[in-house]
């Protein structure tokens, strides 16, 4: 089930994908899967597959805050803008932030969606 809102908190080793509405979130985390071998690209094909999967957790969200490290951000941005635009159109904020708890990814996503966005009354309490 997916919800019109989410964030998502990544590093390059793991997600924290929040999806949520005024009465509920879902959570869900992606792990990445390095393997290191003697192929030349091996670090960025695992590094896509990763982001791939943070993308396809994302299906069917309209609008999403990314968040984390400076470096796993600028990443993950090259990669949706190059193999996802329809999951790039949808990032309305990139957010760096330290291993924040998902109770703080959720606080500052409704105060974001809130302050920025025309919500009809009680969508996001």
């Amino acid at each position: 089930m997916s919800l019109f809102q989410a964030i998502v908190w990544l590093d390059h080793h793991h997600a924290e994908i929040l999806q949520f509405d005024a009465s509920q979130v879902l959570a869900q985390q992606v792990k990445s899967h390095i393997h290191y071998t003697r192929h030349h690209d091996s670090k960025t094909h695992s590094e896509h597959a990763f982001f791939s999967e943070i993308c396809e957790a994302l299906a069917g969200v309209d609008l999403l805050l990314v968040a984390g490290s400076a470096p796993a951000q600028a990443d993950f941005r090259r990669y949706v803008d190059k193999f996802q635009p329809l999951v790039a159109a949808r990032v309305v904020r990139w957010q760096t932030l330290d291993h924040p708890s998902v109770s703080e990814l959720i606080a500052l996503a409704r105060r974001y969606f809130m302050a920025h966005l025309e919500v009809p009354a009680g969508h996001l309490e």
